[in-house]
């Protein structure tokens, strides 16, 4: 698999299990990428919905994907606090300047006291209906909620109390060196 270099920009493509597009964030700066680990940052960047309609990101975030875990972490910097939106995927693929993943519906929002809340498993069991999810999927992706939320617990990862400021500091080296060139 290719890995994406540090300061390049890439797309982030979601998909559903079936295949189809779900949701594109046209730039993301490359903060660290490895086999195993890209991390990203984002900015007011334009996501476009399966439907076509199209919005910007509001506030700074930092990007997490794993090549092993079934989840991604969106780090979201707003004034009074770090929000967290924690989607339940795949594993990234890189290819094309693009990662991507499948999205299985279900998230973790995780508030800056680091108190949360499982979301969508409305939508997960209907997906997992019209779409025909596995049951070894449905297994993965119930024990990777789990290992999500120890790692909120124990404050790993990009839960970690040092994580946003080496990554916030890092992007804003990039955008830096972006504006002088």
């Amino acid at each position: 698999m290719a890995i994406p270099a540090e300061g390049e920009t890439i797309q982030i493509h979601s998909y559903k299990h079936n295949g189809r597009i779900h949701r594109v964030w046209q730039e993301t700066t490359v903060l660290k990428g490895t086999n195993n680990i890209v991390i990203g940052a984002n900015e007011r960047t334009q996501v476009t919905e399966s439907d076509g309609r199209t919005w910007l990101t509001r506030e700074p975030s930092i990007c997490y994907f794993h090549a092993e875990h079934w989840f991604n972490i969106i780090c979201m910097l707003r004034e009074d606090g770090v929000y967290y939106y924690c989607n339940v995927s795949s594993p990234f693929v890189y290819n094309n300047s693009s990662l991507k993943y499948i999205d299985y519906d279900l998230d973790v929002k995780v508030f800056p006291d680091m108190s949360y809340t499982l979301l969508d498993e409305d939508e997960y069991e209907d997906h997992k209906r019209q779409m025909g999810y596995p049951e070894v999927i449905d297994q993965i992706l119930h024990r990777n909620v789990e290992k999500l939320i120890g790692w909120i617990k124990q404050r790993r990862g990009p839960f970690a109390q040092d994580f946003i400021e080496v990554w916030t500091n890092r992007y804003e080296f990039h955008r830096l060196n972006r504006i002088r060139d």
